[in-house]
């Protein structure tokens, strides 16, 4: 099933003393299929957090349409199925974690009983039972991130929209958020997120979209967008005379040295063979060698520069 499809959604703004329109999200054609968990991916700017504001009716679109789980998103029955953490949220500061989760299951008419069963699994999934009466103005940025999304789950939503969760934490931080999101998908839920940290696109992501001034300008699996073949290996080796290194130089993409050891990256397979036929000549002694693909960086960038000179 489509968990989340957009037709041709427009969305313009006015800036400035003149009122000039800009776009900030221009025909966005896009699916994200359920069960998936999905990137979404551009510089700043691009229209990631305006396309998540749409989908959740916190702002409209100027033309286009949008459907959540079938639903048109102008029903606001859809509201109940879709959960949603804004980029820097604003929390309760004096409630404490329990009563936070407490108001937000409130807000969505869950009963007594209900709330307080799902705010103690909650607080158990994010890992913060702990300091359940402890006020959130006591709590750390991770801590903030792992609360937010205990709200975004308090109503047991399909579909979860985040918009960089992972944003200004450090890696225990965002170690603790990937676990909560795996989870999720192990659970059954959609999220669909965005984010500028890349290598934890491609570690949690089934499919990904790259958004570039407001334009989708490409969608799909990471095998598919990054491809399977491999883009360079790295060779370390060590016992590596300068006679030797000067020729493996002629070869070698790039050279360097870390903590005694000679690190060195070809292209391909011919250059691979050539550089480990010549530390095999010169008695070096070969540590590990490791092949790579491109990296969903590097094909950000290629993207959005090609995109830009167009």
């Amino acid at each position: 099933m489509i968990a989340v499809k957009t037709q041709g959604l427009s969305k313009e703004f006015r800036t400035g003393f003149t009122m000039k329109k800009v776009s900030a999200l221009h025909n966005l054609n896009l699916e994200v299929e359920g069960g998936d968990i999905f990137g979404y991916v551009g510089p700043n700017g691009a229209g990631k957090t305006t396309t998540l504001k749409i989908l959740t009716g916190l702002i409209y679109p100027a033309s286009g349409n949008a459907w959540i789980l079938g639903r048109d998103i102008r029903d606001v029955a859809i509201k109940k199925d879709i959960g949603f953490l804004p980029e820097g949220p604003y929390f309760y500061d004096y409630l404490t974690a329990k009563e936070f989760l407490y108001f937000y299951g409130q807000l969505f008419g869950m009963r007594k009983r209900e709330i307080e069963k799902k705010v103690d699994e909650l607080l158990d999934l994010v890992e913060l039972r702990h300091v359940k009466d402890i006020q959130l103005r006591r709590f750390s940025k991770g801590m903030l991130q792992r609360i937010g999304i205990a709200q975004a789950l308090i109503n047991d939503p399909k579909l979860l929209l985040l918009d960089e969760p992972m944003s200004g934490l450090d890696p225990i931080g965002r170690a603790k958020i990937k676990e909560i999101i795996l989870r999720l998908k192990e659970d059954g839920k959609t999220i669909l997120f965005s984010s500028h940290i890349l290598s934890d696109v491609e570690m949690l992501c089934d499919r990904v979209g790259i958004l570039t001034q407001g334009r989708l300008i490409d969608v799909g699996s990471l095998d598919t967008l990054l491809g399977s073949g491999i883009k360079s290996i790295e060779i370390v080796t060590s016992h590596i005379e300068k006679d030797t290194l000067r020729e493996i130089e002629t070869v070698a993409e790039k050279v360097t040295l870390r903590d005694e050891k000679l690190v060195i990256v070809v292209n391909g397979e011919e250059d691979k063979d050539r550089v480990l036929g010549i530390i095999n000549r010169n008695n070096g002694r070969l540590i590990s060698l490791t092949p790579g693909r491109k990296t969903l960086e590097e094909y950000l960038v290629e993207k959005v520069n090609r995109g830009a000179a167009l």
